[in-house]
């Protein structure tokens, strides 16, 4: 086993994102829609400790989903 299989990440896969006042939040109810600012076809974001470090897609199997990896960020620098 390597040492590094022990060290906590923070994962994030992120599907869209939006700008919202905090007064729709506050009004927002059970089977309430949000609109993100991307589009179906946008890839999903892979964030490791708030850096980006994967883009994918969302694939669903009928109860099952998973994400494919379709590019891996270059590391800046």
């Amino acid at each position: 086993m390597s040492v590094l299989e022990g060290i906590p990440i923070d994962l994030s896969i992120v599907l869209g994102s939006t700008n919202i006042p905090i007064r729709q939040v506050l009004k927002m109810s059970r089977g309430a829609m949000i609109p993100f600012d991307c589009d179906h076809n946008d890839p999903t974001l892979v964030y490791v400790n708030n850096e980006l470090i994967a883009k994918g897609r969302i694939l669903v199997d009928g109860e099952m989903m998973s994400l494919e990896i379709t590019e891996v960020m270059r590391r800046a620098g």
